[in-house]
């Protein structure tokens, strides 16, 4: 049979376009849906608006830091609109980027939502079209728990087009995302209370890290309290919000922010006309090559739920592109050793195995550990603390996990994730020469183990 398109793509976030862009290359011919914005989450509301938010929200910092190296500043003045005006200004600009990356490859655009009517088949548009391949890479979306007054909060979607700074906010939430808004909306002046179900927030990071994170979030004054879960939010006559907690507290605030996790976007996508499989967390069920129970769709992102970053929705998009159209170059990717940052205030940076991890699969660890005030703050009043951990392997000497909380710490851990990668010992460490001064050369000088 003669299909319209070799690969046909639903959805042109990273994952979405890598695979479209690198088939087109490859000869096939492709087309790509998408009925929301260029560039997905990642461009529009997600990493990169949220990183231009936490620059504007290190400012503060930096000009009270200043005094102590001779400035003398007039009073600051923040205005939020103009902030959110110059972001959209460059978002806009990152989506002509995108479409312009796509229809400079000879990919085909459709701008609407697709449905898939059968196996080879879509519908965009009232069109039909039929494809060898299709590759959903639809992504996550964020989700609000059901409770009473859901409908006066709000989510990351839309917290980055919000016509004014609130003066109070509740973030709610212990993922990296209710973390880092929490920076952000503290550091711009709003009072911020961050809201957590659990014990400690970021589970699954190393149990230094997040201690750490706490102890430096306490000193700057924003309002952590753990245990603590919403019953019920009511909107007040003023337009204020009453929320009220279950164990009976009630607190006042002018925003409730949920980052309480995100499911796979399969809305309306025609799923049931197909014989794709969902697991049991609602995520498309796909084998070690991104090929669902329906041997013509792939899915790959995060729609499957696996690692959800956008570098390995890029990563996954290339290996399908290969396998598909130039398997000579085909090669899996590889989950180990995925290094991250979280953009706190203080950042952090980790790749590798976290303590816990590596005893719980039964390495005997030797544990490495710097804590120091950086040279930065020593003029200033700033009582900030970096953090820097290897978890090393004590009967092979391998580094196993790498991990940083302090100024920087995710531009300093990449250049370590390839260490980690090509297989680095601690002697590898020991023999490299620092670059003095600078807080990364603590990474090179740690002699003495902290816990074994």
């Amino acid at each position: 049979m003669a299909y319209d398109f070799d690969l046909y793509v639903i959805g042109a976030g990273s994952g979405g376009v890598r695979s479209a862009r690198f088939a087109a290359g490859f000869g096939a011919k492709v087309a790509v849906a998408e009925s929301r914005y260029l560039g997905g989450t990642c461009v529009n509301v997600g990493c990169v608006p949220k990183k231009l938010l936490v620059y504007g929200a290190h400012f503060a910092e930096d000009f009270e830091q200043s005094a102590g190296f001779g400035w003398t500043l007039g009073e600051a003045d923040f205005d939020w609109a103009t902030l959110i005006a110059n972001k959209d200004r460059e978002i806009n600009r990152l989506n002509g980027i995108y479409r312009n990356l796509l229809l400079n490859s000879g990919v085909t655009l459709h701008e609407g939502h697709a449905r898939l009517i059968d196996p080879h088949q879509v519908e965009v548009n009232g069109q039909r079209y039929t494809a060898k391949h299709i590759l959903i890479a639809t992504g996550g979306w964020p989700q609000i728990p059901d409770i009473p007054g859901r409908e006066h909060a709000i989510s990351s979607n839309e917290a980055f087009f919000l016509k004014e700074l609130p003066k109070r906010i509740l973030v709610v939430g212990g993922g990296y995302i209710a973390v880092e808004f929490a920076g952000i909306f503290h550091g711009l002046g709003a009072d911020t209370k961050l809201l957590y179900r659990g014990e400690l927030f970021l589970r699954g990071f190393d149990g230094a890290v997040r201690k750490h994170l706490q102890e430096e979030l306490t000193k700057r004054g924003l309002d952590l309290q753990f245990n603590a879960d919403i019953e019920r939010i009511e909107k007040q006559a003023d337009g204020s919000l009453k929320v009220t907690l279950k164990d009976g507290r009630e607190l006042a605030t002018d925003c409730v922010f949920y980052a309480t996790g995100r499911r796979p976007m399969l809305d309306n996508l025609g799923l049931e006309n197909t014989g794709v499989k969902l697991d049991k967390r609602g995520f498309i069920e796909v084998d070690e090559q991104y090929q669902s129970a329906e041997p013509s769709i792939l899915a790959i992102g995060d729609v499957i739920g696996r690692v959800q970053l956008t570098p390995v929705a890029l990563a996954e998009g290339m290996a399908v592109a290969r396998r598909l159209f130039k398997p000579e170059q085909y090669r899996p990717v590889d989950y180990n050793m995925i290094p991250t940052a979280v953009f706190s205030l203080p950042n952090i940076g980790t790749v590798g195995l976290t303590e816990e991890q590596a005893r719980e699969a039964g390495h005997k660890v030797q544990i490495f550990e710097s804590r120091f005030r950086p040279m930065k703050l020593t003029l200033t009043e700033c009582q900030e603390r970096t953090l820097m951990k290897l978890v090393v392997d004590a009967e092979t000497d391998k580094v196993l996990g790498c991990h940083m909380v302090g100024p920087d710490a995710g531009e300093i851990v990449q250049g370590l994730a390839i260490a980690l990668k090509a297989g680095a010992t601690k002697r590898d460490f020991d023999e490299t020469i620092g670059v003095h001064p600078t807080a990364a050369e603590e990474f090179v000088t740690m002699r003495t183990p902290v816990a074994g």
